[in-house]
């Protein structure tokens, strides 16, 4: 039984696990398309970007080859914008480079509703249009609403809808692990 109301958590992923996971997509990557030519990172903020980062350092050592990497903040194109906040947290966006013709990968934590995803493909819009888009996560937990699935995933862990999935990574968090714990998304 939890102590003081805290959740159980069960850690799903250590942090060695998470790098021999990142080390698999960055393989796959660098398999599915054929090299880094033409292509991108955008990570979704926050632990999207940090996750892309540690996917382009890894595609770095593997091929010898840097891939651009940009940084996308999806809060002004979410549907449910009013619902999650009275005042959103804004991040910063940056993608210093032409996405016209390119394939991107973007990059996020954790799959789940598709909302995110939907929300960041709407926002890359707006800089152009590439050649292709392909979505890598670290976890799919399942539970879609909308008709969206990852190219590249770190783990599929089936979850109940009342289940929190936490990443947490070195950086912003202090430690590296995935756990789940019960409680309530709605």
């Amino acid at each position: 039984m939890p102590v003081n109301g805290a959740r159980a958590e069960k850690q799903v992923l250590d942090g060695p696990s998470i790098e021999r996971t990142l080390t698999r997509i960055a393989h796959e990557i660098l398999e599915k398309n054929k090299g880094v030519e033409g292509l991108a990172l955008i990570g979704i903020q926050t632990r999207g970007v940090t996750l892309a980062r540690r996917l382009g350092e890894l595609i770095r050592s593997i091929s010898s080859m840097q891939v651009p990497l940009g940084l996308l903040d999806i809060n002004l194109y979410r549907d449910d914008l009013t619902r999650v906040a009275e005042h959103p947290q804004l991040h910063r966006t940056e993608i210093p480079y032409d996405i016209d013709g390119m394939t991107l990968v973007l990059v996020d934590d954790v799959l789940y509703t598709g909302r995110t995803v939907r929300s960041a493909l709407n926002a890359l819009m707006d800089f152009g249009r590439p050649r292709r888009i392909q979505l890598a996560v670290l976890i799919d937990r399942g539970h879609r609403e909308l008709p969206i699935r990852a190219d590249y995933v770190g783990k599929n862990i089936p979850t109940s809808d009342e289940e929190i999935v936490h990443v947490r990574l070195t950086d912003p968090d202090g430690r590296e692990e995935v756990v789940v714990s019960a409680g309530s998304h709605r």
